[in-house]
């Protein structure tokens, strides 16, 4: 089945898995899912991840949540850029979620990166979605 917003679908995924308090979770495997998987790893959000490819060419993204007292450590993902509205920012419109403590990933001409990285880059660019 395809899907028209395979970030929308990550989050979901990633949303759903952690209500069930499940360690692993899998989903089709993108470049873009890839590159939003390494910021949640470098900002301590996730364990880790692991792109799988078959035998038939597709490949497969498992990600390795990560909980902290039996409490995942993602208390909110939420979705902010739409493939029904696009949501841009630059560098000074940058927002600060929950003032400082989450993180916004932006997808910006240098690559995608939380928006200390892009303040500090001196970029803007789309905001894929933020993260607390």
């Amino acid at each position: 089945m395809a899907v028209n917003d395979p970030i929308g679908d990550m989050i979901a995924r990633i949303r759903n898995a952690q209500m069930r308090a499940k360690s692993k979770v899998s989903m089709p495997g993108s470049k873009q899912r890839e590159r939003v998987c390494e910021v949640l790893k470098t900002e301590g959000y996730i364990r880790g991840y692991a792109s799988v490819a078959h035998a038939s060419g597709r490949s497969e993204l498992e990600i390795e949540l990560k909980y902290s007292d039996g409490e995942p450590v993602i208390r909110e993902i939420e979705r902010i850029s739409k493939p029904g509205r696009r949501v841009y920012a630059s560098v000074k419109a940058l927002p600060r979620i929950n003032n400082g403590l989450g993180v916004a990933i932006l997808s910006t001409p240098k690559g995608v990166m939380a928006d200390h990285d892009a303040r500090e880059a001196n970029v803007g660019g789309e905001i894929i979605c933020t993260v607390f």
